[in-house]
């Protein structure tokens, strides 16, 4: 048990990780968004067909290549129709490969079955077949369609191909959330053929990689053209509000999204429309005038409001959200309710939102109407909406939603007194923490995996394409030979350029190199750090329990429940800040003096404490790493305080050292480091101690990308080598 309690936080970082769930070559799973191609009998793709599940509301139209996606499930039958007249059915079943019931010339086909089975000895056709196959694995299988993208550079015989190569390219990292590779693909796709959608696509890859000052500048330079359409300009005005909203300038982010709103009202493009209401409200909720975003945020859900029961769905969590987020607690549980029953109408486990941004499960909603009956203390109803989250999600492998789910019953049974009950679903969460972790495990590794294959064959393709200026630069050369002397000139020059191109070609390998390698090392780091930092001493959690379980045998329930109250309120606050890189000081030193407010209560007998916080810092304007403080506080107590004999006093202290500084100092006058080391048991001495190897750890990574930005020193405190300081200096950002 104390083993699984280690890994307590580690899971809430890796969420951001998650590995979304794909259909490849046609192949569906249960309750799983289906895609498939549909071409006629010679294998020409096929725009324009509607698609609808028999039986369910749900409809899609085929793109110009025959593609389609939409949510269904196997034994639903697919609807083939054209202009309002049914024309093919078929039902799935999990193969890959369907043959309509009648005699349409029009067939589905898995994209293996299309790619293998059309040839041609045109180099432009070769070309093009291979870049949409390419296209159709972007999102099922990158290696593949990377892999497929170097193949059609190899037919590609004009700038335009290899153009439309690398945009595809540079689509599949953005779709990876590779936003540097993006941004240098896109970049080769404009240095062979400038088009306004290349340079918006390029905008808005420096905006996702951070690069706000080049995404603003290529957004300002777009709205410029004079030949923008209406789409166009709608797009840079969205653009540029997000370049101002995420540099925080949000009246310029207001002013533009409201110039697109209006843009895209006037078109009548009621997605777009949608979208800029729920950014408007976004930067509204920002600036603290949420009424004005809640305005906003409705107009977004009344766009929607007759539309599927999914994206009433969708558009029900985002306004639910945003009253959980502004503690309209009764509105968000109505809203939760018809969330539930939008997923019930539409028959469906789960939704897409947002582009498969994100999903959207049955036990998910489930567990936020239980957070929210929870806010209210209405545990009549949250504990069994709670239940059926945790069961339904243990029958669908969703350890994540599983473990919050009985992570939030076993918090309602204590807040109910049922301590049997508590303390059977926390044991339970632990269990389902530890298997998380595995599982988490498995796909960062997988991640790591992908991402070096990625990089191997960037690398392959830029070789290809500096082969194929090389091959382009010799035929040109020979092409204009004339007489004998003038050739041999030509040669010469063609010598020396390949050389030169050869140690340019090297150098940027060189370089590519260097660079992933850095790059690697930096994902390492904060792989890391991720997992060192949401690391907290399980014996604290286990010694805190075990306090309750003496307060009650004491009779004592009084301070038992206002113990177990605080100590709540306290594994609350880790949780959400543990998916964080760093947090404000001030949340720091509240999670901090809540902590010593804890370990004070528990031994009242042993010591005194004081927090001092110097009036000059602005608490705000520092940033820490999550539960960098609290290891050194409970050493403290632990190791120095509560084997003195009389009473001793803890004293914590901010001091403001310059504008750029301050001091963290953890002074007590407990037995000492030299002292407590000598009363370890047999056993603590062979069982190796990671509280403070891991504070070690995170500091010497943090100081590594952040450049000194945290120095610790320990030291006796007294000349007899009783107590101990321990003084922290924090640098701003």
């Amino acid at each position: 048990m104390h083993k699984k309690s280690h890994l307590l936080f580690l899971l809430f970082w890796l969420i951001s990780f998650g590995i979304t769930a794909q259909i490849n070559d046609g192949v569906i799973s249960p309750n799983k968004i289906y895609s498939d191609r549909i071409t006629d009998q010679d294998g020409h793709p096929l725009s324009g067909i509607q698609i609808r599940v028999q039986g369910k509301n749900l409809r899609t139209t085929t793109d110009l290549d025959g593609h389609f996606s939409i949510n269904a499930k196997n034994g639903d039958v697919i609807i083939l129709s054209k202009n309002g007249k049914r024309i093919s059915s078929y039902r799935l079943d999990g193969s890959i490969y369907y043959e309509v019931k009648d005699e349409s010339n029009l067939r589905p086909r898995s994209e293996k079955k299309y790619s293998s089975s059309r040839r041609s000895k045109n180099t432009a056709v070769k070309f093009r077949q291979t870049l949409d196959s390419a296209i159709s694995f972007q999102h099922t299988n990158s290696i593949k369609s990377v892999d497929l993208v170097a193949n059609a550079l190899k037919h590609a015989n004009n700038k335009v191909q290899v153009s439309q190569s690398y945009t595809v390219l540079g689509d599949v990292y953005f779709s990876l959330k590779q936003y540097d590779l993006a941004v240098s693909n896109y970049k080769v796709a404009i240095n062979n053929d400038k088009n306004t959608l290349l340079q918006l696509k390029l905008a808005k890859a420096y905006l996702y990689n951070r690069q706000y000052q080049k995404s603003k500048k290529l957004y300002t330079t777009i709205s410029n053209y004079k030949s923008l359409n209406t789409i166009q300009q709608i797009r840079v005005d969205e653009g540029l509000g997000d370049v101002f909203s995420k540099t925080r300038q949000f009246n310029e982010a207001l002013q533009h999204y409201k110039a697109a709103l209006a843009l895209a009202k006037e078109a009548s493009n009621t997605s777009r429309t949608r979208v800029l209401n729920t950014k408007i409200s976004t930067v509204l909720e920002a600036q603290g005038e949420t009424e004005k975003a809640e305005r906003f945020l409705i107009q977004s859900q009344h766009s929607q409001s007759k539309t599927s029961p999914v994206q009433s769905a969708a558009e029900n969590k985002r306004v639910a959200d945003f009253y959980s987020r502004n503690k309209n607690v009764d509105k968000e549980v109505q809203l939760r309710r018809k969330i539930i029953k939008n997923l019930e109408d539409a028959e469906l486990d789960e939704i897409i939102i947002d582009n498969q941004k994100e999903r959207l499960t049955k036990p998910q909603a489930k567990l936020d109407l239980g957070n929210a009956y929870l806010k209210q203390q209405n545990f009549k109803e949250a504990i069994p909406i709670l239940e059926e989250s945790a069961f339904e999600a243990e029958n669908t492998n969703d350890i994540q939603t599983q473990k919050d789910a009985i992570q939030q019953l076993s918090q309602a049974y204590a807040s109910l007194g049922d301590d049997d009950k508590a303390l059977s679903n926390y044991q339970k969460y632990v269990a389902l923490v530890d298997k998380l972790y595995q599982q988490k495990e498995e796909e960062i590794n997988a991640i790591v995996d992908l991402n070096r294959d990625l990089s191997e064959k960037q690398n392959r393709i830029t070789s290809l394409e500096k082969d194929r200026e090389l091959s382009e630069s010799n035929y040109k050369l020979f092409e204009t030979e004339g007489k004998l002397t003038v050739e041999n000139d030509r040669r010469q020059k063609l010598i020396i350029y390949a050389l030169l191109s050869g140690l340019v070609l090297l150098l940027f390998s060189l370089f590519w190199m260097f660079r992933s390698n850095k790059q690697r090392k930096l994902a390492n780091n904060l792989l890391a750090l991720k997992s060192l930092r949401t690391q907290m001493n399980p014996h604290f959690i286990f010694n805190a329990l075990n306090s309750v379980n003496s307060f009650i045998a004491q009779n004592d329930e009084r301070t038992a429940n206002r113990y177990l109250t605080d100590f709540s309120t306290l594994m609350r606050n880790v949780l959400e800040n543990s998916e964080e890189d760093f947090i404000s000081l001030e949340k720091e030193t509240e999670l901090l003096g809540l902590y010593l407010k804890l370990e004070h209560s528990r031994f009242q007998d042993k010591f005194d404490y004081e927090f001092i916080i110097d009036k000059a810092i602005e608490l705000n304007e520092f940033q820490i790493p999550p539960m960098l403080l609290q290891p050194y506080v409970e050493n403290a107590v632990w190791h120095g305080l509560r084997y003195k004999k009389e009473k001793g006093f803890l004293k914590v202290e901010l001091k403001k050292k310059n504008i750029e500084t301050i001091e963290i100092i953890i002074s007590d006058n407990g037995i000492g480091r030299k002292k407590s080391a000598a009363l370890k048991t047999d056993y603590q001495k062979k069982k190796k101690s990671k509280g403070m190897q891991n504070i070690k750890q995170r500091v010497a990574i943090l100081n590594q990308m952040y450049k000194d930005k945290v120095d610790v020193f320990i030291e006796d405190l007294y000349e007899d080598t009783t107590g101990t300081k321990v003084v922290l200096t924090l640098k701003k950002d």
